[in-house]
């Protein structure tokens, strides 16, 4: 995956056209809610979609597979197993670069990614994103965007 993104080969499956993440803290009963919303684009149909989760992340996970499932199925047999953080500059502080592992599992193969951004929860998305994307390479499903439409 890395050496076909380093060489421009890799495709995308979708195209982010947003996501928002929030989190409350609620005082009448002490719980912290999670909620994200996600909204991405397939050949140009777009898919808004919001979900709650255990944490930000997880929120963003299950909001992000809801709004793929419609144009990717097989999203349903990915899960995400584990989840780690790395603080790399610890003299910044909670300003400092942070690297998220995560792994995925669809019940037979396991394989991990990266994301790497001063902001966790940008980074959080970034291996989420390649988590599903390189499940659906592995399916042998043909990407439906280049790296040259992806700004577009």
């Amino acid at each position: 995956m890395l050496l076909h993104k380093l060489f421009g080969k890799w495709g995308h499956y979708f195209k982010l056209e947003g996501f928002r993440v929030i989190i409350e803290k609620r005082h009448h009963d002490g719980r912290t809610i999670s909620e994200a919303t996600v909204k991405v684009s397939v050949n140009g149909i777009s898919e808004l979609t919001a979900a709650e989760g255990d944490g930000p992340v997880n929120a963003l996970d299950l909001a992000l597979r809801k709004s793929l499932e419609r144009f990717y199925p097989e999203i349903k047999e990915i899960a995400l197993a584990d989840f780690k953080v790395r603080i790399l500059d610890g003299v910044n502080g909670t300003a400092a670069r942070t690297r998220v592992l995560i792994d995925s599992t669809d019940g037979r193969n396991t394989w991990g990614t990266v994301g790497l951004d001063d902001n966790i929860i940008q980074a959080s998305w970034e291996a989420l994103v390649d988590s599903v994307e390189y499940a659906l390479y592995r399916k042998n499903i043909e990407p439906v965007i280049t790296d040259e439409k992806l700004d577009d």
